[in-house]
């Protein structure tokens, strides 16, 4: 199975494989820069003149450069759209090393065809806001303003969680966050919770997203 690179606007930009044998597609040029960049996408063969290619099942890896500027966090995922053009579920990346700023994630083609796919990089608030929580509450600096902001984050992260696949946690914990009633140090950690994070993990809150 073949896969092809092309630069455009979401939600296509690089492709991954037609059969054995099928003729290469038609490639575009340039990397998406944005407010977060994302570069350097592969697999990409001959510039993306030529399809790359994998045979059918076979599992592969999508990488990038993915960076931003100041301290914010920063995520990306990779998602998968059949020969037909469906797209199929986000596959979370990972930073291959710590600090290199290249990103992958396995993914898998499943039937014969001309697959494509678009690595989309985006701001994480609720991964920066809770670095800041994680300092700041401990150490009683600025408490209210950041277990008020926790709670903004949570309430616009819930609004976008299916009803059935936890949004009751991620809403209880914003409501945590702004329970005056508890200490500080107990609010943060009825935000951060494995329940919360796994939620959070599947329906992130995504902004500023540059597809590549």
């Amino acid at each position: 199975m073949p896969a092809t690179h092309h630069s455009s606007p979401p939600p296509t930009a690089h492709g991954t494989a037609p059969p054995r044998g099928a003729a290469p597609s038609p490639s575009g040029g340039s990397p998406a820069v944005g407010r977060i960049p994302v570069l350097d996408v592969r697999p990409l063969v001959q510039q993306g003149r030529r399809p790359a290619k994998a045979v059918t099942g076979e599992t592969f890896r999508v990488s990038a450069t993915v960076f931003r500027e100041g301290h914010d966090a920063v995520a990306a995922n990779v998602v998968l759209r059949d020969p037909e053009g469906r797209p199929g579920p986000w596959t979370p990346m990972r930073e291959l090393a710590p600090g290199t700023d290249r990103w992958g994630a396995d993914v898998t083609a499943g039937e014969p065809g001309r697959w494509t796919y678009a690595v989309e990089a985006w701001s994480d608030p609720v991964t920066t806001w809770r670095h800041h929580a994680r300092v700041k509450i401990p150490a009683g600096l600025d408490t209210a303003l950041v277990l008020a902001e926790g709670a903004r984050l949570y309430e616009r992260a819930a609004a976008q969680v299916p009803e059935d696949a936890g949004r009751r946690s991620v809403l209880a914990a914003a409501e945590a966050l702004r329970d005056e009633t508890r200490p500080a140090a107990s609010r943060l950690a009825a935000a951060l919770t494995p329940e919360v994070d796994a939620v959070l993990a599947r329906y992130p809150l995504r902004e500023l997203v540059t597809s590549c």
